[in-house]
């Protein structure tokens, strides 16, 4: 009887040292985080689990089992040759200089779309950079080289991100309207984000070897920073060279006190080109003059300056 009366509390006891230890652990186990998969693992596990079954195969010879193979080891080939392609991808788009990410240029390279519809022959950026606000004009002369083509796409990359809504954009087809009399609203294509694809209609639709003219201006608001900043100039056509490049910065207020030029294209990373110096500087004002003869068809340049104050 005394051996029962003791048994009994130890049996209760175990019994609640066991319930306080489920409700210690098992909490634990569900809010752990599930393990990740990257496709480089599903690879080696595909992998594993084909050699597996091929030796399973061979010690029952069964046909069905190699076949189950073989798909293992398909799988596992196609998920680690697309990883590697994906993981090449972003290594070639990220883009960092002097140490600060070119977060607009990252995003535009993994987004780039080379315009196969025009021969552009010449291009003529202007920025103007007062304060926080930037705003640019594009022009491009050219002509078509399709069939038939009604509008222009045009990347805008910028170093803070800017709603589409909030830019002051229009647009003028100037081999059709040379005197501007006709404004054309952009459009946005896709999603919204430091790095935006906007198409532009033409007035009329611009037919094989017919010449054109496109000038585009836009305002944004709030997208430079006191401090490092850059802006990108990009070229994305299915052609050798650009006869004839012209970029011009102009800050109202506060001059740089540098600006660097660097370039990079699809084969060659990106890096120095030159140091620029001011074609122009008054008390409060600063332009820059950057022209370029030949440049490549796909190709960026970074213009990284540094601003005391705005």
């Amino acid at each position: 009887m005394v051996v029962a009366a003791a048994a009994v509390p130890t049996k209760r006891l175990a019994q609640e040292i066991n319930l306080q230890l489920r409700r210690a652990v098992i909490p634990r186990c569900r809010s752990a985080p599930p393990m990740p998969f990257s496709l480089e693992s599903l690879a080696a596990l595909a992998t594993i689990a084909g050699l597996a079954v091929s030796l399973l195969a061979l010690v029952h010879s069964r046909a069905w089992l190699v076949l189950a193979s073989l798909a293992f080891v398909a799988a596992a080939v196609t998920a680690g040759v697309y990883a590697r392609r994906e993981r090449l991808a972003l290594k070639s788009a990220s883009t960092a200089l002097e140490g600060y990410s070119i977060d607009s240029l990252n995003m535009a390279n993994l987004r780039r779309r080379v315009n196969r519809t025009f021969v552009i022959q010449e291009a003529d950026h202007t920025v103007r950079i007062e304060g926080e606000d930037m705003t640019i004009e594009w022009k491009y002369a050219g002509f078509c080289k399709t069939g038939r083509e009604s509008a222009m796409e045009f990347s805008l990359d910028s170093e803070a991100t800017v709603n589409f809504d909030d830019m002051d954009c229009v647009a003028f087809d100037l081999g059709h309207d040379p005197g501007m009399a006709h404004p054309i609203r952009p459009l946005l294509i896709g999603s919204d984000g430091i790095s935006k694809k906007i198409s532009v209609p033409f007035l009329e639709p611009v037919t094989a070897n017919q010449p054109f003219g496109m000038l585009l201006k836009c305002t944004l608001p709030r997208c430079v920073t006191v401090g490092s900043g850059y802006y990108t100039s990009t070229l994305s056509f299915a052609q050798d060279r650009v006869r004839r490049c012209t970029v011009r910065l102009i800050f109202v207020g506060a001059a740089p006190a540098f600006m660097r030029v660097y370039e990079g294209t699809p084969g060659r990373p990106i890096a120095l080109v030159k140091n620029l110096a001011p074609s122009r500087r008054e008390p409060g004002l600063c332009e820059y003059v950057d022209v370029a003869a030949d440049r490549e068809g796909q190709s960026a340049r970074v213009y990284l300056f540094w601003r005391e104050h705005a």
